[in-house]
């Protein structure tokens, strides 16, 4: 654990704040416009009504703790793909990519996670390397947890090239009721494993495809923390 600056062990109010900011996540910026237009409705409604007022209050904090990016430390050990996201396997299940990517046709392991409203939302690189393309693709809002979402449904796509060479794709699926996804990178990015890079609103999927080889970790109905929970072991260092 952090020890506490000077001025913190001397202060209790400091010290407070600062046990506050080591235990709360923080807040993606994407949630900061919807969190201060609650906080303005509250205000308004409380001096209305009380009752609507703690309502527009209860609301508010929900909001805030959807768009929470609590922090992640992801393994150690190279070779791994991690989770993307906070949530449950639903499938594993070989499957072609998304076409928008470019790729081969041919197959490959898939795995996805399906997000509940309760869980958190932002997504995070799988692996540390260099993004080689990013497609945005409009649909459907289906239910995340089915099976065609990953096909009929709004999605975006993102090609990385790992510090291997492996080629590892991630899935942002909108759901039933998300229906604006964010993406943060863009071609040519350098990012590093557990990283945030996007977010989607209320309720949605993420599917990573695995290069050839690789070895799943995971089971069906497992819970993944997103930047720590390892999906994969990648096949060994391509040139």
């Amino acid at each position: 654990m952090t020890p506490n600056p000077p001025e913190q062990a001397s202060n209790p109010i400091a010290h407070a704040l600062h046990l506050a900011r080591e235990t709360l996540p923080p807040m993606h910026p994407a949630g900061r416009p919807f969190v201060a237009g609650g906080l303005a409705a509250t205000l308004v409604l409380r001096r209305m009504s009380k009752p609507l007022g703690a309502l527009a209050g209860l609301a508010t904090l929900a909001t805030a703790a959807f768009f929470r990016e609590p922090r992640r430390v992801p393994p150690a050990r190279g070779g791994l793909a991690v989770a993307a996201a906070d949530g449950l396997v639903s499938l594993i299940e070989e499957a072609a990519p998304p076409p928008e990517l470019g790729l081969p046709a041919t197959p490959r392991m898939r795995i996805s996670v399906f997000l509940s409203v309760f869980d958190v939302h932002v997504q995070r690189v799988p692996a540390s390397g260099v993004i080689e393309r990013v497609a945005y693709r409009p649909g459907k809002f289906l239910s995340a947890d089915l099976d065609k979402a990953s096909d009929d449904n709004e999605r975006n796509s993102v090609l990385l090239r790992t510090d291997d060479g492996h080629e590892l794709a991630v899935v942002q699926i909108a759901g039933l009721v998300a229906r604006r996804i964010v993406c943060q990178i863009a071609v040519g990015d350098r990012v590093d494993a557990g990283q945030t890079y996007g977010l989607i609103r209320f309720g949605s999927r993420v599917d990573l495809y695995l290069p050839p080889g690789s070895r799943v970790l995971v089971s069906r109905g497992q819970r993944t923390i997103g930047g720590e929970t390892p999906l994969a072991e990648l096949p060994s260092s391509k040139e």
